[in-house]
C-alpha cells in the first residue's frame, strides 16, 4: 500500500507505531509545547505530511501518544494475578507493581505531569483515560474485602485512598528526584536508595491498613 503520500510502499501499522514512538520521545524530552513535528518526522523516518495524514495535527498526535501509554499501563495492570495471594501479600504486590512500572516506564510520569498542567484536557479525549488504574483499584478492593473478612483490615478503609497513597508515594518521589537530590545533596537515583524507598512505601501502606 502506498500510504506515505510519496509513492513509497509502507506498512501502515509499522509507520504509525514508528511515529508514535518518535512523538513519545520528543514530547517527553520537550513537553507538548516544545515538541516539533519536523523533529518527530526525522526521528520516525517519516515526513510531516504523513504525520498529519495519520493524526490530523500535533494535538491529535499527542492524544494518540497519551492513549498508547495509558493502554500499555492498563494492559500491564490487567495481567497482574493476585488470586493466590493473601490480602497483605496482594497489597505488597500492587505496591511493587506501581513502583517498578514507573521506574521501567518513565515516559508515563512525564505524560501525567503534562496532563496535570493541562488539567486533564487531553486525558478526557483518550479512550483509555477513564480506564487506566481502575483495575488496580478493583483488585485492591477485593484484597481489602478479603482482609476485612479475615479481620486483618479495618472496616472503614477505602481501596481508592489506599491506591492514592501508593500512587502518591511512587509518583512524587520519581517525578521530583532530580530537584530533591540537589536540595538535600543526596543521590535519590542510587539503586540502594530506590530500593529503600520501595520498602518504605510498602511499610507506610501496610501501616495505613492496620
Amino acid at each position: 500500500m502506498n500510504d506515505d503520500l510519496t509513492g513509497v510502499r509502507r506498512d501502515p501499522e509499522r509507520t504509525r507505531e514508528a511515529i508514535l514512538q518518535a512523538a513519545m520521545g520528543e514530547i517527553v524530552a520537550h513537553g507538548l509545547g516544545g515538541a516539533r513535528i519536523d523533529k518527530i518526522a526525522e526521528r520516525s523516518g517519516s515526513n510531516k505530511r504523513m504525520i498529519y495524514h495519520y493524526f490530523g495535527d500535533k494535538e491529535g498526535l499527542y492524544v494518540e501518544v497519551l492513549d498508547h501509554a495509558l493502554d500499555k499501563m492498563r494492559l500491564a495492570e490487567g495481567a497482574l494475578r493476585l488470586d493466590d495471594c493473601s490480602p497483605v501479600e496482594g497489597v505488597k504486590v500492587i505496591v511493587h507493581f506501581v513502583w517498578r512500572y514507573f521506574l521501567q516506564n518513565p515516559e508515563i510520569i512525564s505524560l501525567l505531569e503534562t496532563e496535570n498542567l493541562q488539567r486533564a484536557r487531553y486525558l478526557r479525549a483518550s479512550a483509555n483515560g477513564r480506564l487506566v488504574n481502575h483495575q488496580l483499584v478493583e483488585k485492591l478492593s477485593k484484597l481489602i474485602e478479603r482482609g476485612r473478612s479475615e479481620a486483618r483490615f479495618p472496616a472503614d478503609v477505602s481501596s481508592l485512598y489506599v491506591f492514592l497513597t501508593i500512587f502518591s508515594l511512587c509518583f512524587f518521589y520519581l517525578s521530583n528526584r532530580y530537584t530533591l537530590s540537589t536540595i538535600f545533596d543526596k543521590d535519590l537515583e542510587d539503586a540502594g536508595t530506590l530500593a529503600h524507598w520501595e520498602d518504605h512505601i510498602v511499610h507506610v501502606v501496610l501501616q495505613s491498613l492496620c
